[in-house]
C-alpha cells in the first residue's frame, strides 16, 4: 500500500512539473521611482485614482495614471488599470498597466504585467507608500514566445 502511494505522488508531482508555466525573462531588471503627485475618489470611495511620475530605467521619466478598485469588496486587496507615458527626445513610449495589490500595514504590494507601444511584455512587482507618497518596483521584460 505505502508502494502505491508513493507511486501516486511521484506520478503527481512529475504530472505538475511537465505542466509548468515559467516566465523566460529576456532582459535584466531595472527599478522605477516614483512620487504620487495627486489622489483623489469621484465615486465617494470605491475606487481612487494616483497620478505619479519618476525616472525608470531606459525609459527615463515615466508619468503614470492609476485607478485602483475593489471590485469583490475585499477591502485590503483589489485591482487596478493604468496608463504609463514616457518621452524621450522624440519617442513617445506608452503602457497599458493591469494586474492587483494587497494592502499590508502601511504598505500596497502591487503586481502587474503590463503591455507597451513597443510590443514589450513586462512582469512588475513594487510598493506603493501613500503616507511617504512614493511608488517603486522591479520590472522584468519577458518573452511571449
Amino acid at each position: 500500500m505505502k508502494k502505491i502511494i508513493l507511486f501516486v505522488y511521484l506520478l503527481v508531482g512529475v504530472s505538475q512539473a511537465l505542466h509548468a508555466q515559467d516566465f523566460d525573462f529576456i532582459a535584466p531588471s531595472f527599478e522605477g521611482e516614483f512620487e504620487i503627485d495627486s489622489t483623489f475618489t469621484r465615486d465617494g470611495g470605491k475606487s481612487y485614482e494616483v497620478s505619479a511620475s519618476g525616472m525608470a530605467g531606459e525609459y527615463g521619466r515615466v508619468n503614470l495614471s492609476y485607478v485602483f478598485t475593489d471590485k469583490l469588496e475585499l477591502e485590503d486587496a483589489g485591482e487596478f488599470t493604468a496608463f504609463a507615458w514616457t518621452q524621450n527626445g522624440d519617442d513617445v513610449v506608452t503602457a497599458t498597466l493591469q494586474g492587483t495589490y494587497v494592502k499590508q500595514g502601511p504598505i500596497f504590494k502591487i503586481f502587474s504585467i503590463d503591455l507597451t507601444s513597443e510590443r514589450r511584455m513586462n512582469l512588475v512587482t513594487g510598493i506603493a507608500n501613500f503616507v511617504e507618497r512614493t511608488m517603486k518596483f522591479e520590472v522584468r521584460e519577458f518573452s511571449t514566445d
